[in-house]
């Protein structure tokens, strides 16, 4: 008798520790199941923003944007295009949800070569055009002869010549505007050669030249924006007319999360961020 009572007794003092066991574990997951629901939730908070972009400086820029749009609940993924077509291309698609990478008046030729709805959501950044020692340490120095390198695309080569008259080396005609050539120039008292190139070859010719003409992204990548020796000023039309911006599809411009993007791109902490880093080669916009 006595020996069933202690058979029992221990019976039960097995199934006790078993059913503690059991809670034990159904605590300890149940714990680590809220823990990942609160990580899922966490995650699930975020809008997802795929936003395409150049290497330089758009991409790296964005890339300092990232927690500060965390903080507002946006997670940003950056796609690098090297290519000036792609972007667009795939925002267009619906690839992407905006790019950064261009100006308006590149972004207004694509739509009416290809038929597409896209509309910039907002002015970023300006690239303003540069002088940069070749041959010839400075301006002042330039002798008659000299040959300058500038872009030979639309815009830009006008925006290069005006530039080089603003340094007092050649007078041009302004009747065409932003699509003023070579052939538009009025005086030059130096006889200076004036040398067309594809805007990306300049910096690999500039040991040919005395002086080049480089577009900021250029010269950034090159790793010679800081010797620049005179660049348009940021606050002129050329500043206003093309300036980089963010483009999305038609109607896009009004989602709340591309509106963050905006208000963070031009936030004091990016504005300083592209102040420090590209010492002038790139101008944050107002």
């Amino acid at each position: 008798m006595k020996k069933t009572i202690k058979l029992a007794a221990l019976a039960a003092v097995i199934a006790g520790a078993l059913a503690l066991s059991a809670c034990g574990g159904a605590a300890s997951s149940s714990t680590a199941a809220s823990a990942a629901a609160s990580t899922a939730s966490s995650t699930a908070a975020l809008t997802k923003l795929k936003v395409g972009a150049s290497p330089a400086p758009h991409a790296e820029i964005l890339e300092a944007a990232k927690p500060l749009l965390a903080e507002k609940g946006i997670e940003l993924e950056i796609v690098e295009f090297d290519d000036y077509v792609l972007p667009n291309t795939a925002l267009n698609d619906g690839d992407l949800d905006a790019n950064y990478f261009q100006h308006k008046p590149y972004l207004d030729n694509f739509n009416d070569g290809n038929g597409t709805k896209l509309v910039s959501a907002g002015a970023i950044h300006y690239e303003p055009l540069g002088v940069y020692p070749g041959k010839t340490a400075t301006i002042d120095a330039v002798a008659d002869g000299a040959k300058i390198a500038v872009p030979n695309d639309g815009s830009n080569e006008a925006r290069a010549l005006y530039l080089l008259e603003a340094q007092g080396l050649i007078k041009v005609d302004h009747a065409q505007g932003f699509l003023a050539t070579v052939l538009d120039i009025t005086e030059n008292p130096k006889n200076l050669s004036i040398v067309e190139l594809d805007a990306d070859k300049i910096p690999a010719a500039i040991a040919d030249v005395d002086l080049a003409v480089i577009n900021g992204n250029y010269a950034i990548a090159a790793g010679i924006n800081d010797t620049v020796l005179a660049s348009e000023d940021a606050t002129g039309e050329s500043a206003q007319t093309y300036a980089n911006i963010v483009a999305v599809r038609e109607g896009d411009e009004t989602r709340d999360d591309i509106k963050t993007l905006i208000e963070v791109l031009k936030s004091d902490e990016i504005k300083q961020f592209i102040e420090e880093k590209y010492s002038g080669s790139v101008v944050p916009i107002a």
